[in-house]
């Protein structure tokens, strides 16, 4: 099963993925990392922010242990915004993990600079609205990127965001698993069916105006982020649900770019029996208060 998920993620992100019991490591970071070598020159990106124009885009990261999946996702996010000449910062917010992620944080500091990455840790797992609420305090960009550490996420569509962003002037823009060529690879069908189950579920009660309500892979004007932080009451998986409908009921616009989602390959899922109870209870109480 592992195997032919590596295999599936290999498709779409393009690398072959080595032995499964290993991490997979882009070449420069796994030949520095925790081996005493001299860190490169931070990466710039290659044109004046030709791409974003004069904007800046911060990346926030939260992890809770993702040792193996940390060091290609940077290394993915900081290819991406060099080739396209955007400036960038990742914010990376660990919450305690005991796999060694924060040290491997540490490592990617000094790879790509302090400037590129910044390492806001906490001490255990707070859930991720807080999580973003902590990485905005440090946050230098005027756009924020949210997204899943684990590589379900490709940065390359990144640019596909921002250049949707400008086109319509957009508060958010959301990628989409349910639009368009939008697809997710390397679930299982009783998986694909209770996502496609809540989705519609969500879609006949909530009416968002977005098709994919729980989607965790976003773009977002700060000021727009932490007004729906300051609205939003909800944890854990209703939380991203709760921002678009709260985006909704505040008149923001929202623009949507479909997506490729790809199962995690390294480390075990945050989804179980009592995350799926939680986003019945957080679905029924956004149905009664919104």
């Amino acid at each position: 099963m592992a195997e032919g998920r590596a295999n599936e993620a290999a498709r779409h992100f393009r690398f072959r993925p080595a032995a499964l019991s290993a991490p997979v490591v882009p070449a420069a970071p796994r030949a520095l990392i925790g081996c005493g070598a001299s860190p490169p020159r931070p990466v710039r990106q290659r044109a004046d922010m030709a791409a974003g124009g004069a904007d800046k885009f911060s990346v926030l990261l939260p992890t809770y242990n993702e040792r193996e999946n940390l060091p290609l996702v940077v290394w993915l996010l900081a290819r991406t915004f060099r080739e396209s000449g955007i400036n960038f910062e990742i914010i990376i917010i660990d919450d305690g993990s005991p796999d060694g992620t924060q040290e491997i944080a540490e490592q990617l500091v000094k790879i790509y600079g302090s400037d590129k990455i910044l390492l806001r840790p906490r001490a255990r797992k707070l859930g991720l609205g807080t999580a973003y609420i902590h990485g905005m305090k440090h946050a230098t960009g005027n756009f924020i990127v949210i997204m899943d550490a684990d590589l379900s996420h490709h940065p390359k569509f990144i640019p596909e965001f921002i250049r949707k962003q400008k086109e319509g002037n957009f508060d958010i823009v959301s990628g989409t698993r349910y639009k368009g060529n939008g697809g997710v690879y390397g679930w299982d069908l009783k998986r694909k069916l209770i996502s496609r189950g809540a989705n519609f579920i969500t879609q006949v009660l909530l009416r968002p105006g977005a098709s994919d309500l729980t989607g965790s892979f976003r773009l977002y004007r700060k000021e727009v982020l932490q007004k729906l932080m300051e609205k939003c009451v909800s944890k854990g998986y209703v939380f991203q649900m709760e921002m678009i409908v709260r985006a909704r009921q505040l008149g923001y616009t929202i623009g949507e770019v479909p997506i490729s989602f790809v199962d995690r390959v390294y480390g075990e899922s945050k989804l179980g029996g009592n995350e799926i109870v939680s986003f019945l209870k957080g679905l029924l109480t956004l149905f009664a208060t919104t």
